[in-house]
């Protein structure tokens, strides 16, 4: 039961990522500027989710359409191994594919639009109140939403301590990963927001060794706290199974 629930886990992945592909092309521009209608070719764009190629030339938009599936398919098979049959895990494979589509706009141009992230938060606490009516729920709903205010609240200290070093998207951001952190209860919490700063940090002390970077360099710290937050609720499910 638990290979197949992965093996099906990794294919809805698989298909997911693919499918937000597009939103990524369309999503990845500055923030003074709409949303992509066309691709490079100047045909204009069917819809949000698909392949990024034009349906009229096939001209392909963007990094394409492998890593996101890539990572969505290990990404849910990885939660389906941890979680098992429990109802949180229809949470999780929800919210994964938004994640990686979120890494792919912050990468692109150090942006995490509020058409993803709070419908990420809101999206997330909601659903998990509804895993938390289903018998064999292994988490907290009112520790979700408490895991939510904090990481959200310390993210939004640290933006308006630093501005220039934390955007208010990252606090965004943060609201809807402490609510999936917070449903595991605090110990999560704090190794999912740990892992993120940390592999942030680790990234930026990279790119400075290497003279990749300077001092005043602005990094995409959106990635780092998705990664940070998946490890965290792959703690969390090994240890309620």
């Amino acid at each position: 039961m638990d290979v197949l629930l992965m093996v099906l886990a990794a294919a809805y992945g698989a298909v997911a990522g693919m499918s937000v592909s597009r939103a990524r092309y369309r999503l990845s521009v500055e923030p003074e500027e709409p949303w992509r209608s066309a691709g490079p070719c100047g045909h204009p764009v069917a819809g949000w989710l698909g392949r990024p190629r034009c349906g009229i030339c096939g001209a392909r938009y963007g990094p394409g359409a492998l890593w996101p599936a890539a990572m969505a398919a290990l990404g849910c098979a990885a939660l389906a191994w941890a979680v098992g049959a429990r109802p949180e895990l229809a949470v999780w494979l929800v919210a994964a594919p938004v994640g990686v589509l979120l890494a792919g706009v912050d990468r692109s141009v150090r942006r995490l639009p509020d058409v993803l992230t709070l419908p990420l938060a809101a999206g997330t606490a909601g659903l998990l109140g509804a895993a938390a009516l289903i018998p064999g729920a292994g988490g907290s709903w009112p520790g979700a939403l408490l895991g939510g205010l904090t990481l959200g609240g310390g993210y939004l200290a640290l933006f308006l301590v630093r501005p220039d070093g934390m955007g208010l998207g990252d606090a965004k951001l943060a609201v809807g990963l402490g609510c999936a952190l917070g449903w595991y209860g605090w110990p999560v919490l704090l190794l999912g927001a740990f892992a993120g700063l940390l592999l942030g940090s680790l990234y930026g002390t990279a790119l400075l060794v290497t003279r990749r970077a300077g001092r005043g360099t602005a990094l995409a710290f959106g990635p780092f706290m998705i990664v940070g937050a998946w490890l965290g609720v792959l703690l969390g499910g090994v240890a309620g199974t």
